[in-house]
């Protein structure tokens, strides 16, 4: 895909106060309707590890991966994985494991012969997924010779022997990585050796033969940061960052790449990709603000998903520009059939080590197409890849990237931010509202803060995202250990539990959780929780500003007048300044006999307290 020089985004923030009295169309950073904090919240809303873990004192939780099953959250982190019963535990309650493993390195002592720290050696537990309904595959760094085990998924007990880690987990907990079991397989994409040199896509563990990408090869693999792994279909998918291969005249910059797999293939042939993928495929993924002069957010941080956006099934990501432009973040969706089209687009190849590169003539392409299943569509001939004709192996082994970009949903980002802290993390609840139609996204950054947004949604008018609330969910007192300071704030996971009204927040030495909404803060003030625009709130005329999920939820109709806005018996300072456009807050019908005396609804969320949330309390 054709770029602008790297000066020209530059050139086009420096001249957005002229061009706004044009036709800019690079959009502004939306303020939060509500800017909140979590102090003075209970100290049990946290939690940083074992209280007897004189490590977990000093470096805090070291937190690695979230995992939802069946109402149960588990956590890897440092030498643990800790299991929370959700069912049990309710919102205000403390956070406390209900049951952990504990799996620590016995070669730590071995491991600074490498020359590595003490702090390194420690058995970070980078792989937690699901091998079948009752058990856990879980794999640690192990002091830089990784390892794996499984577990029984209730009992946290070890079941079998310890596998290799190799392909399947990185030696270091700073490597990236990403796993997920399909089909009875383990797909993987890590560093497969300790220089992390060798960065492969891998399957192993199942009835399958053992695949893997080629090796050393910048044309499958450019030093990848892998961030989502997904099944769908017939395929497997990967998403990650790398350098660019194409664009390489431009220096060392990073493109976002979704990849794909058969889950059939069986291989090559002795004589071409014996014991390799047949079927890796990749496109880049476009995360941009379109115009005369286009705006990229290249380097894709975090991924979500899929859930349905505007009725299709959709991945939300979080990108970044690049390290040497203007700091900057983006959220983009991506339908997923808008990414199996983008499969079969044209091959690109480079004709010259200095020349561009460009799409590959239809002559010149083998058939079956290159990358298609054995057994489907062109090649349902071909009962196995390893049947497949040589010029089709040869040929996919040299190309494996396809064009054009995946472009993002609605072509365009669904947020942009500019002027504020770098997006790190997603989650994103598709089924919001009392019509279980509504999408909000949870974002966290670099700096602690966590932003609630509601997407653009055409089918209500509404053609800006709103922020309906910045969060900074992050407490030296309570997270503070001895990483460096500006990675302790750095927001590294977000799981969403929709049913207990929770999201969860990572951070390195730590983990939080808060409401996804506070009705109650706008207590018997009509006005102010309507003009909210929360999708979680509903305004009944007996019971004030209530979570839509309690009684009557279920007849909540959407409160779109501002004439419903601008009248109810408010208290001085309860509703703050709220602008934006459209509302996002329910009417709930049939509620009753208008409210009386103005007073908190009785089932008002507990914490945060009403006295830490500033203008916007009653």
């Amino acid at each position: 895909m054709p770029r602008a020089p790297h000066f020209m985004p530059l050139l086009l923030l420096l001249l957005l106060p002229s061009l706004h009295h044009t036709q800019a169309a690079f959009p502004k950073d939306p303020h939060p309707l509500l800017v909140s904090d979590l102090q003075g919240t209970s100290p049990l809303s946290w939690f940083r590890g074992l209280e007897d873990d004189a490590v977990a004192a000093e470096l805090g939780l070291d937190f690695q991966r979230f995992l939802t099953l069946n109402r149960t959250l588990l956590v890897a982190a440092r030498d643990h994985v800790f299991s929370f019963d959700l069912q049990a535990q309710g919102e205000g309650e403390g956070l406390v494991p209900t049951k952990y493993l504990t799996w620590r390195s016995q070669a730590v002592e071995n491991c600074a012969v490498r020359g590595k720290l003490t702090d390194e050696c420690y058995n970070y537990i980078r792989v937690l997924v699901p091998w079948d309904s009752q058990t856990l595959l879980a794999c640690g760094t192990n002091s830089f010779s990784p390892v794996c085990r499984s577990y029984g998924i209730t009992s946290l007990q070890q079941e079998g022997e310890e596998l290799s880690g190799q392909a399947r987990c990185p030696f270091d907990a700073t490597q990236s990585n990403v796993a997920v079991f399909a089909e009875g397989s383990l797909y993987s994409a890590t560093a497969a050796d300790f220089q992390a040199s060798d960065a492969v896509v891998y399957r192993s563990l199942g009835p399958q033969p053992p695949l893997r990408s080629a090796k050393y090869d910048s044309k499958w693999l450019r030093e990848p940061h892998f961030v989502h792994a997904l099944e769908h279909g017939d395929h497997v998918y990967f998403f990650f960052r790398e350098v660019s291969v194409e664009d390489a005249r431009l220096g060392r910059v990073q493109f976002s790449r979704v990849a794909r797999v058969c889950k059939r293939d069986m291989g090559g042939s002795p004589r071409a990709l014996d014991r390799h993928w047949t079927s890796f495929l990749k496109l880049r993924l476009n995360c941009s603000v379109p115009g005369d002069s286009t705006f990229y957010f290249d380097v894709l941080q975090a991924l979500a998903g899929p859930v349905h956006l505007h009725g299709r099934s959709a991945l939300f990501g979080v990108f970044t520009t690049q390290t040497n432009s203007i700091p900057g973040s983006a959220v983009c969706a991506f339908y997923l059939d808008d990414i199996e089209r983008g499969f079969e687009g044209k091959f690109k190849e480079q004709r010259s080590l200095d020349g561009a590169w460009t799409p590959v003539s239809e002559d010149r392409v083998p058939s079956p197409r290159p990358g298609t299943c054995a057994g489907v569509g062109g090649a349902a001939s071909f009962s196995s890849s390893r049947d497949l004709p040589d010029d089709v192996l040869t040929f996919i082994k040299a190309h494996p990237l396809l064009d054009p970009a995946v472009p993002p949903a609605t072509h365009q980002p669904l947020l942009t931010l500019t002027s504020r802290a770098l997006l790190t993390q997603v989650a994103v609840d598709g089924m919001a509202g009392p019509h279980s139609n509504t999408t909000v996204m949870f974002l966290g950054s670099n700096d602690g803060t966590v932003l609630k947004v509601l997407p653009p949604d055409g089918r209500s008018g509404g053609a800006e995202p709103i922020i309906l609330e910045e969060i900074d969910a992050y407490s030296p007192f309570r997270c503070s250990g001895k990483r460096a300071a500006q990675m302790a704030r750095r927001i590294i996971g977000l799981e969403l539990d929709t049913e207990g009204h929770r999201l969860f927040v990572a951070f390195s030495g730590c983990i939080v959780y808060l409401p996804l909404s506070r009705c109650g803060r706008h207590g018997a003030c009509r006005r102010s929780c309507l003009a909210s625009r929360d999708p979680y709130c509903g305004w009944h005329s007996s019971r004030g500003c209530v979570d839509i999920r309690g009684p009557g939820g279920a007849d909540a109709d959407r409160a779109g007048n501002q004439e419903a806005v601008e009248h109810g018996d408010c208290q001085d300072g309860a509703t703050g300044s709220q602008s934006g456009p459209g509302d996002s807050a329910y009417v709930l019908l049939g509620a009753g006999p208008p409210l009386g005396t103005p007073s908190p609804p009785s089932d008002a969320h507990p914490w945060p307290q009403p006295s830490t949330l500033g203008a916007y309390t009653q």
